[in-house]
C-alpha cells in the first residue's frame, strides 16, 4: 500500500503524461483539418450548414445583388464555380441556341434565366451525381443589346448596347441602361417630354408596357433608379407640348440626357464659316464665337438667326450682338448667317449663303 508521498509521486506523473497527450493530440495535423472542417460546418446555432450555400463575402453580395434582375442570353459570358469539383468548374459562353454544355448533363438551357435560376437548375440536375453541390453562377462579359429608340431623340432607330465586362464576384457590371440608349441615339432633343419615356418590353407572359419620368433624374434629389434594359426592348420620347413651361428646356439641354454637341451651320463675316459643333445649352453668340468670332467688317447688328421650328414651319429672329450677348438658346440644324458691313444688301447675301437650301430663301422676301 502506498504510502502519502508515493501517492503524491504517482499522481504527479499521471497529470504530466495527460498534459503531454493533450499536446499530441492538439498538434496533430489531421485532427487539426478535422477540427476546422467541423467548426465550419457548425452555425452560430450549432445547426449544420448546407454546402449548397456558403458563406458571402460583402462583395460577392453587393454583386450578387447587382446581377439578380439579369436575364442571360446569347453572347453573354458566365462562370459557373462548383465548389470542390474542379471538372465541372470554368468559364462559359451561351451559344446561339441559349445552351450551355456541362460535363454529365450535356446541353442545358441558359438563356431566359438569371445567374440565379441557373444555379439553381444546374445544382438539381447535379445532385444525383455529386454530393450536396454548391453552385454559384456570375456574369464576365455582358452581350450587346439591341433596342429600338424613337420619339424625339436626334438620331432614332436601333441602337446597340454593349455592356463593360466584370470580375466575376469581385465588382459590379455595368449594364446596358436606358441613359446609355439615349446617349447612343444622339441624346434627346430640345421638344422631349422626359416626364413620360414609354418601355415596352416583350416576355413570355405577352408585352409590357411602363412609363419613365426621366425629369425627376434631374430635377429632384430623390432620383429614381437608372433602368436596365434587355435585349428587343422598344423606347419611345414624346415630343413637349409647345404650350407645356412645366419642363425647363434649358436645363434639359444642359442634363445628361441632350447631346454634348449640335450641329449649327455659322456663315458670313466669321473667321470659320462652315458648320460647328457647339454644346446644346449655348447662346447664338457663343456659336459664333466657337466659329472664330467675327471678322473686322462683320455687322454685327444683323445677325440673321434661321430655324425650323417643331411645327415644320420657318423663323427668322433679326439680332444685334455687338455686346456678343444674347438670350436665344441653339439648336441642332439653326443656321446663323453674320452680314458684311458696307456690302450688298442683306437680302442679296442670304440667297448666296442659302441658295443650296433654297426652301429658306423666301423668308427674306
Amino acid at each position: 500500500m502506498l504510502n502519502h508521498s508515493g501517492f503524491h509521486w504517482v499522481m504527479q506523473s499521471r497529470s504530466k503524461w495527460i498534459v503531454l497527450f493533450v499536446l499530441a493530440t492538439l498538434a496533430s495535423p489531421e485532427l487539426l483539418r478535422s477540427q476546422a472542417a467541423f467548426a465550419q460546418s457548425i452555425g452560430s446555432n450549432g445547426d449544420r450548414l448546407p454546402r449548397s450555400q456558403p458563406i458571402s463575402s460583402p462583395n460577392s453580395a453587393s454583386s450578387t445583388a447587382a446581377q439578380a434582375g439579369y436575364v442571360l442570353g446569347s453572347g453573354d459570358h458566365i462562370v459557373i464555380n462548383v465548389f470542390g469539383y474542379e471538372e465541372y468548374t470554368g468559364d462559359r459562353t451561351i451559344l446561339p441556341d441559349g445552351t450551355i454544355s456541362v460535363p454529365l448533363l450535356g446541353s442545358i438551357r441558359a438563356a431566359g434565366r438569371t445567374t440565379d435560376q441557373l444555379a439553381q437548375e444546374l445544382t438539381r440536375r447535379l445532385e444525383p451525381f455529386l454530393v450536396d453541390p454548391a453552385i454559384t453562377v456570375s456574369l464576365s462579359i455582358l452581350r450587346a443589346v439591341s433596342v429600338n429608340v424613337a420619339g424625339e431623340v436626334l438620331r432614332p432607330g436601333r441602337v446597340q448596347l454593349q455592356g463593360l465586362p466584370g470580375a466575376g464576384l469581385t465588382q459590379q457590371l455595368e449594364q446596358p441602361t436606358l441613359s446609355m440608349a439615349l446617349t447612343k441615339a444622339g441624346g434627346i432633343t430640345q421638344y422631349a417630354d422626359i416626364r413620360q419615356v414609354v418601355l415596352k418590353r416583350s416576355s413570355p407572359d405577352g408585352i409590357s408596357e411602363s412609363t419613365i419620368n426621366l425629369w425627376d433624374a434631374i430635377g429632384s434629389l430623390d432620383a429614381p433608379p437608372e433602368v436596365v434594359l434587355q435585349d428587343g426592348d422598344s423606347i419611345y420620347i414624346p415630343r413637349l407640348m409647345a404650350e407645356d413651361t412645366s419642363v425647363d428646356r434649358r436645363r434639359v439641354a444642359q442634363s445628361s440626357f441632350a447631346p454634348a454637341t449640335v450641329r449649327v451651320r455659322v456663315v458670313g463675316e466669321v473667321t470659320q464659316p462652315g458648320e460647328v459643333a457647339v454644346p446644346p445649352n449655348s447662346s447664338v453668340s457663343s456659336a459664333v464665337a466657337i466659329a472664330g468670332g467675327p471678322t473686322q467688317d462683320a455687322r454685327l447688328s444683323q445677325v440673321a438667326f434661321v430655324r425650323l421650328n417643331a411645327e415644320g414651319a420657318i423663323e427668322r429672329q433679326i439680332l444685334d450682338l455687338r455686346n456678343l450677348t444674347d438670350n436665344y438658346q441653339i439648336q441642332d440644324g439653326d443656321v446663323v448667317i453674320v452680314p458684311k458691313r458696307g456690302s450688298s444688301s442683306f437680302i442679296d447675301m442670304a440667297g448666296r449663303v442659302l441658295s443650296p437650301l433654297g426652301l429658306l430663301f423666301g423668308i427674306f422676301r
